[in-house]
């Protein structure tokens, strides 16, 4: 079943196409990318799916069905604007927030209890959200798109300002609701969160779909034309015609071959050069390079 169903959609601010001929579907129970640059259309597509914008054209259907009020009680909704109220303290604020989407207040209070503990906010339950650093104003509102315990949780730039270690526990809450059967669309920036992640993805570009379906099979379409080097030496041998595009990291090289290039040509200059190759190896090509080469080709 799929939870949600875009069928070209298409969105104008006046002269300015924001989402053009938009298709995509997200299954049930899965965890779904929505990727793109800056301005590609993501967040206009985020709020078409929960109502704050209507399509100018095609249909969008959650849940089997178009979205009505009680379609939007069933999904949770954290913008990419925080919107928190300064003034209030965090345990007012997310009861307020539970009793808006119809949970009772003794439920709410014992459900908001246990995700402050979970997410290490217990201590900041009676502070005023101005006392709160941004990733903990980020997982304050986190916390308040779910105490409704959604069927459809929706995050836009969910990640953003949060430390490692916040960012692995909310990773982890994430994975936890998939396991429950919640079906989870998410947009970011952080390519690593996605490959990790995400069952399917849709990359978005200049208002259109670049490409999209099953992650795994979105990157063995690409081919194994990356080689992975672990080289300590002068590795000055990576320019000329065999190199398409080089990724420096601390412990390892990322090289993109040039079409028609033989890999093997890499691991025979690497020797001939006299350093000491430590890890050789032909890779599927990362998110992040898919994402790159997509993007400039749509260009």
């Amino acid at each position: 079943m799929n939870v949600v169903q875009l069928t070209s959609v298409t969105k104008r601010f006046d002269e300015f196409v924001a989402v053009r001929d938009l298709s995509f579907e997200v299954r049930q129970g899965s965890i779904f990318g929505l990727l793109g640059p800056n301005g590609a259309g993501k967040t206009t597509t985020i709020r078409m799916i929960v109502d704050i914008f209507a399509p100018d054209e095609g249909e969008i259907k959650v849940l089997g069905q178009r979205v009505s009020q009680e379609i939007q009680q069933r999904i949770g909704y954290l913008p990419e604007e925080r919107g928190l109220y300064k003034k209030m303290k965090v345990g007012d604020q997310l009861l307020f927030f539970a009793r808006l989407r119809g949970v009772e207040a003794n439920e709410a209070a014992r459900r908001i209890d246990g995700w402050l503990e979970k997410l290490e906010l217990s201590d900041w339950k009676n502070k005023k959200c101005s006392e709160l650093s941004k990733g903990m104003q980020q997982k304050a509102q986190f916390i308040g798109s779910i105490l409704h315990d959604p069927d459809l949780l929706i995050l836009d730039e969910p990640f953003s300002g949060l430390d490692p270690v916040s960012t692995g526990t909310l990773k982890k809450v994430i994975l936890d609701m998939k396991a429950q059967g919640k079906t989870v669309i998410f947009s970011t920036h952080q390519m690593e969160q996605v490959e990790q992640m995400c069952d399917d993805i849709c990359l978005i570009n200049h208002s259109t779909k670049v490409l999209g379906g099953n992650l795994r099979e979105v990157k063995r379409g690409f081919g194994r034309n990356t080689v992975l080097l672990d080289y300590d030496g002068d590795d000055s041998f990576l320019s000329g015609e065999l190199v398409k595009r080089i990724n420096r990291f601390a412990n390892h090289t990322e090289i993109v071959l040039a079409n028609g290039a033989d890999g093997q040509d890499i691991l025979r200059r690497a020797v001939a050069a006299g350093g000491r190759v430590n890890r050789f190896e032909f890779v599927e090509p990362s998110l992040n390079e898919i994402f790159i080469e997509s993007v400039t080709k749509k260009a």
